[in-house]
């Protein structure tokens, strides 16, 4: 059953770029090393969240996947380290899950 994960960051609107210019240091996580998960990131144009909301998506070939997938992220001392200094931009954060009807 395939999955996507889904976090939902909300920042200070008045740090905006702060706030990104991390988030750039999150992607080449990402792209530089073969283990982390590989997610798309969305700023939203309109709908439900606010401007200052970061969206990243990750899908997974399961729900086992997508655990594991997180308990890397939180283990991992390189994130770990941007989301310390990425923590005081925070206004909420939250992660949803879905899974894919059609297969």
């Amino acid at each position: 059953m395939k999955v996507k994960v889904r976090l939902v960051q909300r920042f200070q609107a008045a740090s905006k770029e702060q706030f990104l210019t991390l988030e750039r240091q999150f992607a080449l996580l990402e792209r530089e090393n073969p283990a982390f998960p590989k997610g798309k990131r969305y700023l939203p144009y309109s709908g439900r969240e606010a401007g200052n909301t970061l969206i990243w998506e990750c899908e997974f070939e399961s729900l086992e996947a997508a655990n594991q997938a997180l308990i890397f992220l939180e283990q991992d001392t390189s994130h770990e380290e941007l989301a310390q200094r990425q923590l005081p931009y925070f206004q909420d954060a939250y992660t949803e899950i879905y899974r894919l009807l059609e297969d």
